[in-house]
């Protein structure tokens, strides 16, 4: 009880003192201070936004690229099969890449791809009347975008004989037995990386041994 005492007492007599300071510098930034970190703060914002929207575009532009890369190649796939599938229309008309049945009816419906700009366009149109004829307008749809096969001077379709030989004189299109199929695909031209071309071909099986 008396250690107690005497140290309680030695505590106070000691708050009494001076032999001790609590000190604390009040002093603020000096206005140039403050400007050189409101410097450096702007600068390195600047730096992260910038390096923030170069990832935000390459990285749009990617995703960009590989959708319409996946669409074109979905549409390659159709048009292939298409071909491959082609029949003698309901006409009796010599099969030549257009003319395929693309529903589950008796009568055989007549197939258009074209490039309209930058889109790869396919056209179907249903024979009608009795005897069918194929007259009227076909029922469009777009099936690819990004495709700059006019603008690069790709042909989407190259056309060849039995003996594999490639028709440039289109008045010999009873010759056709064989189609390649190219689409170049770039979602901007001015954007790296260049443009994927995919290609992929077809014999039109109905015709093999005719």
């Amino acid at each position: 009880m008396q250690l107690a005492v005497k140290t309680r007492r030695r505590f106070l007599h000691f708050l009494k003192t001076d032999n001790w300071k609590l000190t604390t510098d009040h002093r603020g930034f000096t206005f140039i201070e403050t400007l050189v970190w409101i410097s450096v703060f702007t600068i390195a914002m600047l730096a992260i936004t910038s390096t923030l929207l170069s990832f935000y575009r390459a990285n749009t532009y990617t995703l960009e690229q590989a959708d319409a890369v996946t669409s074109a190649q979905r549409a390659l796939e159709q048009t292939v099969r298409t071909i491959r599938e082609g029949a003698y229309s309901s006409q009796g008309a010599f099969p030549i890449v257009s003319i395929t049945a693309v529903d589950n009816d008796a009568l055989i419906e007549r197939v258009h791809y074209f490039l309209s700009g930058t889109n790869l366009i396919r056209g179907v149109l249903d024979p009608t009347g009795n005897p069918p004829d194929y007259v009227g307008s076909e029922v469009t749809a777009t099936i690819a975008q990004y495709v700059r096969n006019t603008a690069q001077g790709i042909a989407t379709f190259r056309y060849y004989d039995e003996l594999g030989s490639e028709i440039t004189n289109y008045a010999n299109w009873t010759s056709v037995r064989f189609v390649s199929v190219n689409l170049a695909v770039n979602v901007n031209i001015a954007t790296l990386p260049n443009q994927l071309t995919l290609n992929s071909s077809a014999a039109i099986r109905n015709l093999i041994g005719h």
